[in-house]
């Protein structure tokens, strides 16, 4: 391996350098061959990932509980209700805890700090499984899923229509660091965190990459490789929701809009897809979607992060 990951955190990608989002990346793609050729590779063999989840989830956990065993580890789940965090343990407490039992621990919560609070108690890896902040892992698997269909992310430049949420901030964090070209299309007071533009456009620089946020879709989509989409309300935002289809009408994903970007245009999603809201599903079932391909790649990516930091 060119760069030596064990034991190392992984909170966001703006912490990883370029050579190590490149290790993740290959190493999902010998994972996922040697899995359709049904080969077994138990590399976590004896070891064991503790997942927290203080927000449910569909494919989080299904993909690490899945990629655990396939590895040759257990994956243990822990919810609000198994841990003492309800009844006042604090996370550092937790986190030493859980470090004497687990080789790992995987974490999908609301609070970022907590993850990172996490991180700087436990002495075994941290892997980010999402925060409201950011969402790392469906991310890597982005990329991954891009370079399969396109064999390069140097260049490329994938929009990004709807809500600056946590998806809209790690796509630019993995675009900036591999020098795409990412547009953040949002509508006004619906703009991604501050500082976590300047963050990705420092690390653009680097890159060759651009970030820019900018809230015109149509405009947006000219030329573009990618097209990226996600719900209006994320989890914790339900009261929001009739509010949020007023401000985001005209943002929503559909053939016409998909006219204006490249004739080969990739149309992503992270899933749950609220069909008829940001998407259409003429779009999300159509010949340009990789919507499920980018599911499928969570299990092969996440499997190739647990491989290389635990």
């Amino acid at each position: 391996m060119a760069v030596d990951m064990k034991g190392k955190d992984l909170i966001a990608i703006h912490d990883l350098s370029r050579e190590e989002v490149e290790q993740i990346l290959d190493t999902a793609h010998i994972l996922k061959m040697k899995q359709k050729l049904g080969e077994i590779y138990h590399p976590l063999k004896g070891k064991t990932l503790g997942m927290i989840f203080q927000k449910s989830s569909t494919r989080t956990r299904v993909s690490f509980e899945v990629g655990m065993f396939q590895l040759g580890g257990h994956a243990l789940f822990l919810s609000a209700n198994d841990l003492q965090l309800n009844r006042g343990e604090t996370i550092a407490d937790t986190a030493r805890n859980l470090s004497r039992y687990l080789d790992g621990i995987m974490i999908r919560t609301f609070d970022h700090q907590d993850v990172v609070d996490l991180a700087d108690y436990s002495s075994v890896p941290v892997i980010n499984g999402l925060t409201d902040l950011l969402h790392p892992c469906q991310v890597l698997s982005d990329l991954f899923s891009i370079s399969e269909k396109r064999q390069k992310l140097d260049g490329l430049k994938l929009v990004y229509i709807g809500d600056g949420n946590n998806m809209a901030h790690s796509l630019m964090f993995g675009g900036a660091k591999m020098g795409m070209h990412v547009v953040i299309c949002s509508p006004s007071g619906f703009e991604p965190d501050p500082e976590i533009t300047r963050l990705s456009r420092l690390d653009a620089t680097r890159s060759g990459g651009t970030i820019t946020i900018q809230d015109d879709p149509v405009e947006a989509v000219k030329t573009a490789d990618i097209i990226y989409t996600d719900v209006w309300a994320s989890m914790g935002q339900e009261d929001e929701h009739e509010k949020r289809l007023k401000s985001f009408s005209n943002y929503q994903v559909n053939s016409s809009l998909i006219e204006n970007a490249q004739e080969d245009v990739l149309v992503m999603h992270c899933l749950p897809a609220h069909r008829g809201e940001e998407i259409t599903d003429e779009v999300v079932d159509g010949p340009h979607s990789i919507v499920f391909d980018q599911a499928e790649n969570r299990l092969h990516v996440q499997k190739a992060i647990m491989a290389l930091v635990m």
